[in-house]
């Protein structure tokens, strides 16, 4: 099994005022290949500056980070950019859909910036809302979707671009309780066939669909590192 990213001895500081937080201390991960893998911890204890360094939102202030061979460190703002449009797909709790785009317009626009050719755009966004159970509703705009559906969409947008990471950030909390479970059901069905899965999550419950938990605490990793 492959690695697919490779944190060492990772610190994050911040400055407010002069003063100085540091939110990530000394944070060391791998995720290889077909992972699923939860990151679980309370509000306030890293996980979204994680979450946003592992996506390259956001850079280290200390320490080495290696995603698919890329070493961090080396690239630039648009480096950046293109390394986490194409390697990483993202899925957020508040499903981030643009409101005046159908279902299926929400899919192609990555593909956009991908520049995909119009006709495959459409070829590819409608086999993977059929994918997750969306055929229906392809014409759909995101108020006309439950909550459960609207994130089905951006789980579709977020692997049609066939990222070699799908990073999520606590996708059921939007949800109840029932729906969270399906989303679950296609998370696990996702990495089944093989997609590496990082997901962030203060639930126990939804950290245990993943194969592997890494809990994270006052910025430190432990346990499944």
């Amino acid at each position: 099994m492959s690695e697919i990213l490779n944190m060492q001895n990772i610190v994050k500081c911040y400055y407010l005022d002069a003063e100085e937080f540091t939110v990530l201390k000394e944070v060391s991960l791998k995720v290889y290949e077909g992972e699923f893998v939860s990151i679980l911890g309370p509000s306030g204890s890293g996980k979204s500056t994680l979450m946003n360094i592992i996506g390259c939102l956001d850079v280290p202030t200390v320490g080495k980070y290696v995603l698919a061979d890329h070493d961090v460190a080396d690239l630039d703002e648009i480096e950046l950019a293109r390394i986490r449009n194409k390697l990483i797909g993202f899925v957020f709790q508040s499903f981030q859909l643009l409101p005046r785009l159908n279902a299926l317009e929400n899919v192609e626009l990555p593909m956009i910036y991908a520049r995909v050719a119009p006709e495959e755009r459409k070829k590819r966004a409608e086999e993977i809302l059929e994918r997750v159970g969306l055929r229906e509703r392809m014409k759909n705009y995101p108020n006309q979707l439950s909550g459960g559906q609207q994130q089905r969409v951006a789980i579709a947008r977020a692997v049609v671009t066939e990222p070699a990471i799908l990073l999520a950030d606590e996708p059921t909390g939007s949800l109840d309780q029932k729906t969270g479970k399906q989303i679950m059901e296609l998370f696990e069905d996702l990495n089944a066939e093989g997609r590496t899965i990082i997901m962030i999550t203060h639930d126990q419950d939804i950290a245990g669909h993943a194969k592997r938990i890494v809990n994270i605490l006052d910025g430190r990793l432990s346990e499944g590192v």
